[in-house]
């Protein structure tokens, strides 16, 4: 989750500085390939096109990134299927902090 959420903060580190929070679903290993499954969390729409650039090559960008990151941590192959979504305020509602894992 941490090498996901810094390859997404990576350029956008001034408008959002805190603002992500990224949460790994699942991590199926598949043969050769380990399947993960997260989500990033923003706190507005405005946040989430922040991440997701133009046609989400912001997003791209991020799970290459991340991606070969894992695969070098974890020593296989990686599928990574990443989603944003938004928390509304997610850093002030306790309730969120826990699900998101602060």
């Amino acid at each position: 989750a941490e090498l996901i959420r810094e390859a997404a903060l990576e350029g956008v580190r001034d408008e959002l500085p805190h603002s992500i929070a990224v949460v790994v679903e699942e991590m199926i290993p598949e043969g050769q390939v380990m399947k993960i499954y997260a989500d990033l969390y923003v706190e507005r729409p405005s946040q989430k096109a922040i991440v997701l650039g133009h046609k989400a090559s912001r997003l791209k960008e991020v799970g290459t990134t991340a991606r070969r990151q894992i695969e070098e941590l974890l020593g296989t192959r990686v599928y990574l299927d990443l989603h944003v979504r938004v928390a509304k305020d997610w850093q002030r509602d306790p309730k969120q902090l826990r699900k998101l894992g602060f």
